[in-house]
């Protein structure tokens, strides 16, 4: 659970520098909000950054139903680098394509990492890869179907103020990489 506790220690070291720089004000400088190019650095810090200690428990809880069994199969190099990268991708498609609909609140948070790994394990499996070889779905129906059960478990999870196109789009971007294997170790 090296990688798992890493992550863990990361969002409390952050919660502490958060809270800390909320008695001056300025909290919010970990925060993802549009346009990126005025605060880059949160494309990386908003991931580990939460609103509350309820939300940054929620994700932990999340990190550690799946990153450890995530972990097994990978270096922890690799896990680090999934989730920043999940994270800030989900971060980034929810500021973008949420800001389409209306305006855009700042992003917080690593629910579109703790996604991504549950879509790992989801499509990156011995059962899955069994039965999808046994389907023989085109790529193209995989990632229909992919982007499905994204939506799917982002509906069923939905709850007010929740970043749900990035929960979405970590699902989706889990799912992908757990069917061709991304993290694994041979």
């Amino acid at each position: 659970m090296r990688a798992t506790l890493q992550t863990l220690a990361i969002i409390g070291l952050v919660a502490v520098a958060q809270s800390a720089l909320r008695l001056i004000g300025i909290a919010g400088i970990f925060a993802l909000s549009a346009p990126l190019s005025l605060a880059p650095w949160t494309v990386v810090t908003s991931v580990y950054a939460h609103g509350s200690i309820g939300h940054l428990l929620a994700n932990a809880v999340g990190l550690l139903l799946v990153g450890p069994l995530v972990e097994r199969r990978t270096t922890t190099i690799r896990f680090h680098a999934f989730v920043v990268t999940t994270g800030a991708l989900a971060g980034i498609a929810q500021v973008t394509l949420g800001g389409l609909v209306g305006p855009s609140p700042a992003v917080l948070g690593l629910s579109g990492a703790v996604f991504a790994l549950g879509g790992y394990l989801l499509a990156g499996n011995v059962a899955s890869a069994r039965l999808f070889d046994r389907l023989r779905l085109s790529p193209r129906v995989q990632l229909l179907l992919f982007g499905l059960v994204a939506v799917v478990l982002t509906v069923m999870t939905a709850a007010p103020g929740v970043a749900l196109v990035a929960h979405a789009v970590g699902a989706f971007c889990g799912l992908v990489a757990g069917r061709v294997g991304l993290l694994d170790i041979r």
